[in-house]
């Protein structure tokens, strides 16, 4: 069992190399629009995806709804403490050089892959049907978020290569999850739910303080403006049915 909880959880590591697919210069000279993917997609995961799966493990826990959202604010403050974190340690004297978001990215990702590790560990522990199918519908719909996630590192100044590096080291916590989950599944199973709504807020914080001002920047044309608000808005009602679909 351990062993198909590794290859599961790797097969979902691999799929943070999508970001291949945007890493041509033709695709590049799109990055605006997948700007505004990355940000719809971020939010919608939350809204849609991360809050209301931890919320309702928490209610059979006991825990009412208005302790729980206290988790999604704590996520935003962390989040908020770590890029103040960076600006002080990191920009030095001349500056960044690579936008916070880059770091937050990452520092999200990394904590949603090993929930997603927890999920899979758990699933298989249940039974190998009931592991494979949570494993389909893990990839499922990470596939559009590490694309999100891709675009999101080339606009903080990362090179292709480096934002590849940095996405398939975040996926790799997935395996982490995977095999802790393995022998610590019963510690694990109370906590997770925190560690969702946590990254939930993480990543909403990265959405509205980093990605959508980008969408505002100014000198832009109005057709390129109007296309990034469609997209944006579209991307929250797709993935909120494709969220539904999936559950």
């Amino acid at each position: 069992m351990l062993i198909e909880i590794i290859l599961a959880t790797f097969v979902i590591s691999l799929i943070s190399l999508v970001g291949l697919i945007a890493a041509g210069k033709k695709v590049k000279k799109f990055l605006h629009y997948f700007i505004a993917f990355a940000a719809g997609s971020l939010i919608a995961a939350s809204f849609f995806d991360l809050i209301p799966h931890a919320i309702g493990e928490l209610e059979i826990m006991g825990i009412h709804l208005h302790d729980s959202l206290i988790f999604v604010a704590l996520g935003v403050v962390l989040f908020f403490l770590i890029e103040t974190f960076i600006h002080w340690h990191h920009c030095g004297q001349e500056g960044c050089n690579k936008k916070p978001a880059g770091i937050l990215i990452f520092t999200g990702d990394f904590v949603h892959n090993f929930v997603d590790g927890l999920l899979i560990a758990g699933a298989f522990m249940l039974n190998t049907a009931t592991g494979i199918v949570t494993t389909i519908i893990v990839a499922v719909h990470e596939i559009p978020q590490e694309f999100g996630d891709f675009a999101v590192l080339l606009n903080s100044g990362y090179s292709r290569l480096k934002a590849l590096k940095i996405n398939f080291m975040s996926a790799l916590s997935a395996i982490l999850g995977g095999v802790l989950g393995f022998f610590m599944f019963a510690s694990f199973e109370k906590i997770t739910p925190y560690v969702v709504l946590i990254a939930a807020g993480g990543f909403l914080y990265v959405a509205l303080s980093d990605i959508v001002p980008e969408m505002h920047k100014h000198g832009k044309q109005k057709k390129i403006r109007i296309i990034e608000s469609i997209i944006f808005v579209l991307t929250i009602v797709v993935m909120k049915f494709f969220f539904e679909l999936m559950h």
